[in-house]
């Protein structure tokens, strides 16, 4: 069934943020191609909830899950989308970690550093998709180090279905965020440390 409200069922969810500055069309076409609807409903997910943005994002929003609809094969989820939030996604991102272990789903965000670690603090498995369409942005090496480091699955717009395998890969491995240091390593930058650490972007 595809809608645009809230959905209020508990279930193995997967939310799609695009952030909040740039729109992000071809990764919300991307979440809505059948082949990855099928993944996720393959791996036991529910609920498919995406952040379009702007009209423009809307309206594929509303053509592609029309399309998913009238299919011969629907997917056994629920797809729900909105524009903005101005309270902020920590609602959504929440909504994925659910209230037991097997409920726990996953975000896919665009490569912005704020939904990035908003997704980190929460807990939840992250899937980081670039926005290629952007100029003069780092968003490929950021998701390439954090992927390195196990802390993110990055996925490609054109096989993003296959993100959902690695996903789970990783959850069962996922690191602590912040990083844990300490000793004589836990104020190497000094002050910059200290501020960090009581920011609660560093635990020792």
């Amino acid at each position: 069934m595809a809608g645009v409200q809230q959905s209020q069922k508990h279930g193995k969810r997967c939310f799609v943020t695009i952030g909040a500055t740039a729109p992000f069309n071809s990764l919300i076409q991307a979440v809505l191609q059948q082949s990855f609807v099928d993944a996720l409903s393959g791996a036991g997910y529910d609920e498919l909830r995406v952040q379009y943005g702007n009209h423009e994002g809307e309206s594929i929003f509303q053509s592609r899950t029309k399309e998913i609809s009238a299919s011969p094969h629907v997917p056994k989820l629920e797809i729900t989308g909105f524009g903005f939030d101005k309270a902020g996604l920590g609602t959504e991102m929440f909504a994925v970690k659910g209230s037991a272990e097997v409920e726990q789903g996953t975000v896919i965000s665009h490569a912005g550093s704020g939904s990035i670690l908003d997704a980190l603090r929460v807990g939840v498995p992250l899937i980081v998709v670039p926005n290629t369409d952007l100029l003069h942005n780092h968003q490929a090496e950021l998701a390439d180090v954090l992927a390195e480091q196990e802390y993110v699955v990055h996925g490609k717009l054109d096989d993003l279905a296959s993100s959902i395998t690695e996903i789970e890969s990783l959850r069962r491995k996922m690191k602590q965020w912040p990083p844990l240091r300490s000793g004589e390593e836990k104020y190497k930058n000094g002050l910059a440390d200290v501020m960090a650490e009581e920011m609660g972007w560093q635990i020792g």
